[in-house]
This record gives C-alpha cells, structure tokens and sequence, in this order.
C-alpha cells in the first residue's frame, strides 16, 4: 500500500516540544514525509498566506493530502489510526485502559505545570540555555511533576507501559526541561529520561536543533 504525501510544518527552531512529538510519531511509524518551517519570531504563522492559519495558527501542523490538522496529540492519535498495526508500529498502547492513561498523560503535559514551562523553557534542552533558580511557583509545580511521574513510573521499568508509547517522549521531554538545566531530579526520573532521549527518533529531532543552533 502506498502512502499518502505527508508534511509536517515546524518552527524553523525546531525547539517545539509539540513538534518533537509529531517528529517522532512520523519517525516511529516509518512513514516518509517533508520537513517544512514558519518563522515564529517574524509571525509567519499568523499570515493568512499560511497553510496552518485556517487552523489554530500554531504548530505542528500536519497536511496528508488535501487534509490538514494541527495540535500534537491530536495529530498522533490520528496517525496511530490511520496507519495503524500490524503494518505500523503502534503510537498507543493496545490496552484501552493503558491508551486511556496515555492520552491522560499527555493532556496533562499540555494544560498543567506552567510554570516550569515558562521558566524551563525548550532552549534549556534544545540549545543548552541555562536558567536561574526556580521561583516557588517552579518549585512546586516541579514537586507535582515529580511526585506524579514517580508513582506512573512506581513500576520500575524503562517505559511508562512496559514497552514504548508517545507518552513517554512527552514525559521525558518535560522531565528535560529539569534535568538538562542541572536543577535536583530524583535519580530513577531522570534515568528515565535519559533513555528515553536516546531514542534514534529523538535523536534525529535534537540534531535538527542543534544543526539550526550551530
């Protein structure tokens, strides 16, 4: 079966940890497709002459054909079905109440712990920044982090399923924000982290950064 022409639209930072996400979802389903940029900085996403602005004006923006769709989790809830197994590799755990918790994860990484996302920013892990000391606001929110990714990860394995999901890039990517700023991580999360950073798809991610930085 052939597939579809596939185009996935990034900031030309390629600092976005939604992207990653995206990235990653396309790199582990094997799925060839064309790596495209806007200029977040010069506000090319909000020129209505862009394909995404019709949507949310952000990125991901992902185009299969004729059909477009943005925000993260939904792009790779939609890739997970459309290309699903035993021909691609699973995004999702086959468990519904693992998919579930999945996806629990995932929305809670995108609506909660702001202020971590506000004083961790994506450069701490994508161009090596270093930032001050967390306020108490960071401090609290990094504690709720942690106490939450403890008792997913209680399990004691590498993956928060037993084998790989999306979930566990985003989580990672989350705990790196800490971890690669060198602020005081519980050793077991940030074991995690670090392999799950060396997931050739990452990888292949945090060289598009850095080759940009450089």
């Amino acid at each position: 079966m052939s597939t579809p022409a596939i185009t996935l639209w990034s900031d030309s930072d390629f600092f976005s940890p939604y992207v990653l996400s995206v990235y990653v979802a396309l790199q582990e389903k094997s799925l060839p497709f064309t790596l495209k940029t806007v200029s977040l900085d010069n506000g090319e996403h909000l020129q209505s002459t862009w394909k995404g602005y019709g949507q949310t004006r952000r990125v991901p923006l992902l185009e299969i054909d004729d059909f477009q769709l943005s925000e993260s989790s939904a792009i790779t809830e939609y890739l997970d079905e459309r290309f699903a197994p035993p021909q691609w590799e699973r995004l999702y755990p086959h468990d519904m109440q693992k998919r579930a918790r999945a996806r629990q994860i995932q929305a809670w990484l995108r609506s909660d712990l702001m202020p971590i996302r506000e004083e961790r920013s994506t450069d701490v892990v994508f161009a090596g920044v270093k930032k001050p000391p967390l306020t108490r606001a960071g401090e609290a929110s990094a504690a709720k982090l942690f106490d939450t990714a403890s008792a997913l990860l209680a399990h004691g394995q590498q993956n928060l399923f037993g084998e790989w999901c999306i979930a566990d890039t985003d989580l990672a990517l989350m705990l790196n924000r800490l971890v690669l700023n060198g602020d005081d991580v519980p050793q077991a999360l940030a074991d995690y982290a670090e392999f799950q950073w060396q997931r050739s798809s990452v990888l292949r991610y945090v060289a598009l950064s850095a080759k940009r930085a450089g």
